[in-house]
C-alpha cells in the first residue's frame, strides 16, 4: 500500500497482491461510505430515482473500471445497484485496486444527493 492518502491518484495494478487486516483496516474510512463485508469484500449499494437514472450510473461505472481493468459484481434493480468489489488474482479478497475503483465510482457521484 502507497503511503499517498489519495486513492484517485492511484491505477489499478495487474496482480495485486491480498491487503492484510491492517491495511483494509487503514483504507477503509478513505472510502466511507463503502463496507467491508467478511473482510473480503467492499461494497456499496447506491439508491437512484428511477430506472433510467440507475442505469447511467452503471454505463459510467463501466467506463470506470473497464479503464482501471477492474470489474465488480453488480446486482441492479429498478431503482438501485449494488457493487461488490474483490480482486481475483487475490484469491477474491480485497486488494488495493478495490479501494482504488471505489474511490473513483464516489468521485463519479461527488456531490449527488443520496435518497
Amino acid at each position: 500500500m502507497s503511503s499517498d492518502p489519495h486513492l484517485l491518484d492511484h491505477h489499478c495494478a495487474e496482480g495485486a497482491p491480498a491487503l492484510t487486516g491492517a491495511a483494509i483496516a487503514a483504507l477503509a474510512p478513505r472510502v466511507p461510505h463503502w463496507q467491508v463485508a467478511q473482510g473480503q469484500r467492499l461494497e456499496r449499494r447506491f439508491v437512484f430515482h428511477d430506472f433510467h437514472e440507475t442505469m447511467e450510473f452503471v454505463n459510467a461505472l463501466a467506463w470506470i473500471v473497464h479503464r482501471e481493468n477492474h470489474h465488480p459484481e453488480l446486482q441492479l434493480g429498478y431503482k438501485h445497484c449494488t457493487v461488490g468489489f474483490t480482486t481475483h488474482s487475490a484469491g477474491n479478497m480485497l486488494s488495493l485496486n478495490d479501494f482504488i475503483c471505489a474511490a473513483r465510482i464516489d468521485a463519479l457521484l461527488a456531490g449527488r444527493t443520496q435518497e
